[in-house]
């Protein structure tokens, strides 16, 4: 199986680096100074699973690389505009694209380049930075990926989504398919979407946020007004959605980090579009209020585009 990685940064170079030591052909799709050091030396991953180097093709132009097999779509969500018409030759009859991107909307994005049924989705959850050009740190063990169709019948999980899951599981991903992959990332989103926009916000990470009881229920009303777009949406998320990630903001490290806060403090662009910014465009459509998020989207949205 022939894997396209279009974002080889911290998630997509990291699952492709896995899928090419287990033996998958892989083509990277980089720039700069990163597709320099991949071409040069290969792609290197260091962290607590070990370390280990992968040699693998790397290309800045798609129209070299494709068609291939799959491509997983790993760009971060303000760099679409350039990225998705990069899909186009990359995509052949048999091509599925699965976008590993944060948020809700990305499926839509996609599907509008390659078409609805060349179009797979699902959140991923994951640990890694690019430490520098080709090289990867993964900071904790996580490497799951949950996925299927967002389109079509989706009753039972598809062949095609079964056979990519054998291959991931094959390389060490933590794969997970699913019938239906809006629900899983409709229910990343509800937290993802509060937890990015208040630690960004506040400059601050979760833990000086979350001990106090009024920040928390704030922080909770932003959690309810992103679960009811989600079922105004038609997307059945689960009923204890909101006590799951109580729990887990319970759990994780007060110094815990939002990569929109990471890059806000190093003055690059942030994903608030496709995070607080998504929410109310969606609201707005379907009647549903989202006081909160909006509020955060305001104060986030002058800071699209890096530091004013």
């Amino acid at each position: 199986m022939h894997f396209a990685i279009v974002g080889s940064g911290a998630v997509g170079g990291f699952y492709g680096a896995l899928l090419a030591r287990a033996g998958s052909r892989v083509t990277f799709i980089a720039r700069g100074a990163h597709l320099l050091a991949i071409r040069e030396h290969g792609l290197r991953v260091v962290g607590p699973l070990g370390d280990f180097t992968v040699k693998a093709r790397a290309e800045s132009d798609t129209s070299v690389a494709g068609p291939v097999d799959v491509v997983l779509f790993c760009v971060k969500t303000y760099d679409n505009d350039t990225a998705l018409p990069m899909l186009r030759p990359l995509v052949g009859p048999e091509t599925v694209v699965l976008t590993l991107q944060n948020g809700v909307d990305s499926a839509d994005q996609v599907a509008a380049v390659v078409g609805e049924s060349a179009t797979l989705g699902g959140p991923t959850y994951i640990a890694t930075a690019v430490e520098a050009p080709g090289l990867i740190r993964q900071t904790g063990t996580h490497r799951r990926i949950v996925f299927g169709e967002v389109f079509g019948p989706r009753a039972e999980v598809s062949a095609r989504v079964r056979e990519i899951e054998a291959v991931m599981k094959a390389a060490d991903i933590h794969a997970e398919a699913v019938a239906d992959a809006r629900i899983p990332l409709w229910e990343k989103f509800i937290y993802l979407a509060p937890f990015a926009a208040f630690t960004a916000a506040a400059r601050l990470p979760i833990g000086p946020l979350w001990q106090h009881e009024d920040i928390r229920e704030t922080f909770l009303q932003a959690v309810t007004e992103v679960e009811a777009v989600a079922r105004a949406s038609g997307v059945t998320v689960n009923v204890d959605t909101r006590a799951k990630i109580t729990e887990y903001a319970n759990s994780i490290p007060p110094s815990t980090r939002s990569s929109m806060l990471i890059d806000l403090s190093q003055g690059k662009r942030i994903e608030v579009e496709s995070l607080p910014g998504s929410v109310v465009r969606r609201g707005k459509a379907l009647g549903v209020p989202t006081p909160m998020m909006a509020a955060l989207y305001a104060v986030l949205k002058p800071h699209a585009s890096g530091t004013p």
